[in-house]
């Protein structure tokens, strides 16, 4: 009787995280399709959601950051973003660094080197980085009129990612990825997720008429920092002592949880979108430098 209902909420518990995981995911995908202030208005609610998860789990290591200064600094880098003024990023982020001292000086408390540093790091962490959707979204050029379809690969690399680690690792897995920060991840089931990945990223590249050794390039990077955000949130949850960023989401924990994979995927997929795909100046000086070598 007992087992009959411990597989019962198990099927309950696998549906919760299915209907979430598909409502959030048309949600995204619907903003994405859209654009301009859809993405933008989308992006912000996450952001200040995963922006609170995580000064609670600062908070459980005894740092105290400005929740106040993070999201304030979050909605004008997001301003930024929508008017598509990087050049004003620089000047953002130096006042961000003196606000964040200024709020240590006048409201703080200790220990004031690592409030001042863990306001800083959300900022760029839970802000700046998950905004460069919108720059990836707006990329265009003569060939491709939007980056919507680089979107979709970077997203469809992640979730192949996910799920060829999880039963990869599941069927194979026996060495130990990183023991004491992730200890259920596999060598094994990244280099399944790795591939998974890869050949995903080529089929959607395919689509819209990517060449498949840029998709797959793209699909490796992809791969890689999806697999580095996750150990990464994993390694701030382990290091404060926490299981879940928060329960915002059910059958998934918080929202860091279900966007770590994505959160320095974003950034890497539109620098390698916009020097090597878009604007491939890039490209060409690596080509002649390789070419002056031989």
């Amino acid at each position: 009787m007992a087992e009959e209902e411990q597989k019962s909420g198990l099927l309950n518990k696998n549906a919760t995280r299915m209907l979430t995981g598909f409502i959030l995911g048309t949600i995204v995908m619907l903003c994405i399709m859209y654009g301009g202030f859809a993405i933008l208005a989308m992006l912000l609610t996450i952001i200040v959601i995963a922006t609170k998860e995580y000064v609670k789990i600062l908070e459980h290591k005894g740092f105290y950051p400005s929740i106040k200064v993070m999201i304030l600094a979050e909605f004008l880098l997001g301003w930024i973003a929508y008017v598509q003024r990087f050049d004003l990023v620089a000047l953002l982020l130096t006042f961000c660094a003196i606000a964040s001292f200024m709020w240590v000086l006048f409201c703080g408390r200790q220990p004031y080197i690592a409030n001042v540093a863990t306001t800083l790091l959300g900022i760029v962490y839970c802000g700046w980085c998950p905004l460069h959707l919108i720059f990836l979204r707006n990329l265009c050029c003569e060939r491709f009129a939007d980056g919507l379809g680089f979107v979709v690969l970077m997203f469809t690399a992640i979730l192949m990612t996910d799920t060829g680690c999880y039963y990869v690792g599941n069927k194979l897995g026996k060495h130990k990825l990183a023991p004491v920060i992730s200890p259920n991840k596999t060598v094994e089931g990244s280099i399944g997720g790795m591939f998974f990945g890869v050949i995903g990223a080529v089929i959607v590249g395919a689509c819209f008429g990517l060449e498949w050794y840029l998709a797959a390039l793209a699909g490796f990077l992809c791969t890689i920092f999806a697999q580095i955000g996750d150990l990464s949130e994993s390694l701030i949850k382990r290091d404060a002592g926490v299981k879940d960023s928060g329960h915002s989401l059910p059958g998934h924990g918080g929202f860091l949880d279900r966007t770590d994979s994505f959160i320095f995927t974003i950034p890497v997929m539109y620098y390698f979108s916009y020097y090597f795909i878009f604007h491939n100046d890039l490209l060409n000086d690596f080509v002649h430098f390789f070419r002056g070598l031989f």
